[in-house]
C-alpha cells in the first residue's frame, strides 16, 4: 500500500499542475471503488476551482471553490477526499492519451490537463464533502508526524500504560498517522528500540529518539520520492528510490549494517517485521 511519503510525493506531483485550475469535466468510467463515487459529483464538482492540494494522513484532499455567480446551482465549495487504495495513482497526462484499463476516474481541467486515477484493485477512493474536518474518516486520526505537535513527550504521555508492542503502537493511525510498516522498522531500528517492547515500558529520552528517527525517515524518503513499491509510481511515472537506503525492512537473514549480526525477521500483525538483536533493545 503506498505510504505517506509515497501520497505526499504523489501530492507535490500533481498539485503545480492543478492548484488554481477549473474543472472542466469529470468523467467517471467505473464508480465500484471501496464506497461507490457519488453519483452527483459532476454536478456537484465541474465548474468549481482547486484551490489547493492538501493531504491528511494517506488521504489526498483537492480542495474547490465554486464561483458566487456559477451557472451550475448544485455546484458548491467542498473538498474531494482520495485515497489510493492499495494500488492506486494519480497522474497528470498532458496529451491525448487512451485511458487504460483500470484508469477509473478523469478530472479535465480548462488548461488542458488531465488528472487521472488509475486503480486496478478498486480499493481507493473519491468522495465529496462539505466539511472534511468533521468527517468520519478524518475526526479520529492522531497528529502529523513531520507536526510540530508530534514529539517525544507526546508519544511518552500516550504510551503511559500500553502494553501494546511499540511497533504496533507508532502504527496506530490514532496515536500518529502514516508510520506504515516499512517506516516504523527503519525508525524503531535508528532509535535502537525492540519492535516487540511494550510501548509503556519505553523512557522519554528514548522516545526522544524515536520521534526524531520518524521525522527523520518519513523526510528522507519524501525527499527521495518515496519507497518504490511493487504497485506504485509517482505521478509523474518514475519510481522513487528510498527503497535503495532501506537499513532493515526486507533484509531479512542479512547482516546488520551497523554491527554485522544477523538481522531477525518475524511476523507481527501480518506484516514482516525486521530487527537486529543486538542493536535494539
Amino acid at each position: 500500500m503506498p505510504e505517506l511519503p509515497e501520497v505526499e510525493t504523489t501530492r507535490r506531483g500533481i498539485a503545480p499542475h492543478c492548484e488554481n485550475q477549473v474543472i472542466a469535466s469529470v468523467v467517471v468510467r467505473d464508480s465500484r471503488l471501496r464506497w461507490p463515487v457519488p453519483d452527483n459529483l459532476a454536478d456537484l464538482i465541474e465548474g468549481t476551482t482547486i484551490t489547493e492540494v492538501d493531504r491528511r494522513a494517506k488521504y489526498l484532499l483537492i480542495r474547490l471553490h465554486a464561483a458566487s455567480d456559477s451557472p451550475t446551482p448544485k455546484m458548491q465549495d467542498g473538498t474531494l477526499i482520495v485515497h489510493l487504495g492499495m494500488s492506486g495513482s494519480l497522474r497528470v497526462v498532458t496529451d491525448a492519451s487512451e485511458p487504460l484499463r483500470h484508469d477509473h476516474i478523469d478530472l479535465q481541467l480548462h488548461n488542458g490537463v488531465t488528472l487521472r486515477f488509475n486503480d486496478p484493485r478498486r480499493f481507493g477512493c473519491w468522495l465529496w464533502t462539505d466539511s472534511p474536518d468533521s468527517h468520519q474518516l478524518l475526526t479520529s486520526l492522531g497528529p502529523e508526524p513531520l507536526a510540530p505537535e508530534f514529539n517525544g513527550a507526546f508519544l511518552h504521555r500516550r504510551s503511559r500504560g500500553k502494553k501494546t508492542p511499540i511497533k504496533s503502537f507508532i502504527m496506530d493511525n490514532h496515536v500518529v498517522v502514516g508510520v506504515g510498516n516499512i517506516y516504523a522498522n527503519e525508525a524503531l531500528f535508528k532509535a535502537g528500540i525492540h519492535p516487540k517492547r511494550a510501548a509503556g515500558r519505553i523512557s522519554l529520552d528514548r522516545y526522544h529518539r524515536l520521534a526524531e528517527a520518524i521525522c527523520e525517515t518519513l523526510s528522507a524518503a519524501i525527499l527521495m520520492g518515496g519507497t518504490t513499491l511493487r504497485d506504485f509510481i509517482n505521478s509523474d511515472g518514475k519510481p522513487g528510490y528510498f527503497a535503495q537506503s532501506l537499513l532493515v525492512y526486507g533484509r531479512g537473514n542479512e547482516p546488520c549494517r551497523e554491527c554485522g549480526h544477523t538481522l531477525k525477521e518475524i511476523r507481527m500483525n501480518q506484516r514482516a517485521t525486521v530487527y537486529c538483536g543486538r542493536c535494539q533493545r
